[in-house]
């Protein structure tokens, strides 16, 4: 019988991964595909999972304040975004049969619940999906802080970042023909090499609580289920121990 390696998780979803080929907007077809690709890890593993998504296919805070725009009012429009892209995911999973409930960090009744910590691990603990929209509420902080907050606060055994790349590489792969993919990093390495998995907070909040963070491609079907599984894709980030046994341990029985 296989064994899931994580029974609790949060999945990093960017904006951009909803946009498909189209490069903004929301593809319907992929959304769907996502919401498939979820669908299959719970029910085959039981695994409880949590979702933070981007807004970046919408708007991006930091694009606005580098026209002009006031910091604070482009971060919370980049929120609103994050909320658009979760009800759109929502609606895609509840299609195919997964009970799911988003919550926002800033008060929104009539279309989500605030968000609440119990509440939140409580609707994991009865097997539903659990998005979390919004960011933390506050500007100045990304959706992959807003990852990583949520994942010490429901003790989630691991983030997985599903990115349009197949993983972590020294340099951009699309400017470089000869960019080396990375199958693990520590946190460490990842903080002072600047190779931009995640901004330095939610690096740090990951380090500081001990949540391994895996890196792959969200247009290879499977991929989710591999990652709970623990097998070799993507990059695995994690500490010097963990990097070190990772790829050793077993996750079958």
């Amino acid at each position: 019988m296989i064994t899931p390696r994580y029974r609790r998780v949060v999945l990093k979803l960017s904006g951009e991964a909803l946009a498909g080929e189209q490069g903004y907007g929301i593809s319907p077809e992929v959304v769907l595909y996502i919401a498939s690709e979820i669908k299959e890890v719970i029910q085959q593993f039981r695994v409880e999972t949590a979702i933070v998504v981007g807004g970046g296919n919408i708007w991006r805070g930091v694009a606005g304040s580098a026209k002009g725009m006031d910091r604070a009012t482009a971060d919370y429009m980049g929120m609103l975004a994050t909320v658009i892209n979760s009800l759109a995911l929502q609606d895609a999973l509840e299609k195919i049969g997964v009970d799911t409930r988003v919550q926002v960090a800033i008060e929104m009744r009539a279309i989500a619940e605030t968000y609440i910590r119990r509440r939140a691990i409580r609707h994991l603990e009865k097997g539903r999906v659990v998005i979390f929209a919004a960011g933390t509420g506050n500007p100045y902080f990304s959706t992959d802080t807003t990852a990583a907050l949520r994942a010490a606060e429901i003790e989630a055994e691991a983030i997985l970042m599903a990115k349009r790349v197949d993983g972590v590489y020294d340099s951009d792969p699309l400017q470089n023909a000869g960019a080396r993919k990375l199958d693990q990093l520590t946190y460490i390495e990842m903080l002072n090499r600047g190779l931009g998995v995640m901004d330095a907070t939610a690096a740090s909040l990951c380090m500081e609580n001990g949540i391994p963070v895996v890196v792959f491609s969200i247009y290879e079907p499977g991929n989710i289920k591999k990652a709970v599984l623990g097998e070799n894709i993507g990059t695995f980030i994690g500490s010097e121990v963990e990097c070190a046994n990772y790829w050793n341990q077993p996750n079958s029985t």
